[in-house]
């Protein structure tokens, strides 16, 4: 099973977040959203993770960077331990949002339906403010400058996801 979840599943908004090695982008967003998710009240109604194209990293912690970045604001990235993106999970899942061009290149590619080609979108295009931006740059190859600054733009995109979403929730789930 994908969810460490042990509630109906059926009732679950499930959502992935997926950048290419899962140690900087999408570790960000998974722990940012999950969060927002959990101060809202929704913890029991949407399921969050994340992944990575690639199996570059499979096992390790997020990037120092990455756990520094979250820390200075508030976040624990501590337990986060990367893992490779699997096609048999569009069944399950109901989003899975990328960070850039070529994630969704790849996703649309090992998506086996439309409906799951569906699935896919980019995070920018949930903020419209940010949306013109497209792409959210990897930081890997950055400062901690940079990484502070991709988590800035992370969080103001998961919130606009988050209040997208949020109407189409119920709560109560069991």
């Amino acid at each position: 099973m994908i969810f460490d979840r042990a509630s109906n599943e059926s009732e679950l908004f499930r959502i992935c977040f997926v950048c290419t090695g899962n140690i900087c982008r999408s570790p960000m967003a998974e722990i940012v959203f999950r969060d927002l998710v959990a101060r809202q009240g929704y913890d029991r109604a949407i399921a969050v993770m994340s992944a990575g194209t690639g199996d570059w990293h499979v096992g390790e912690n997020a990037d120092s960077r990455t756990i520094a970045a979250l820390s200075k604001r508030g976040y624990d990235g501590k337990s986060h331990r990367a893992r490779q993106f699997d096609p048999a999970w569009f069944e399950k899942l109901d989003l899975v949002v990328v960070f850039d061009h070529t994630q969704e290149r790849i996703l649309r590619a090992w998506a086996g339906s439309e409906a799951d080609r569906g699935k896919v979108a980019m995070l920018l295009s949930f903020d419209p403010e940010q949306a013109p931006q497209v792409d959210v740059p990897d930081p890997y190859y950055s400062d901690a400058a940079m990484f502070n600054t991709i988590l800035g733009r992370i969080e103001r995109a998961t919130n606009a996801l988050f209040g997208q979403i949020k109407p189409g929730i119920r709560l109560g789930v069991q």
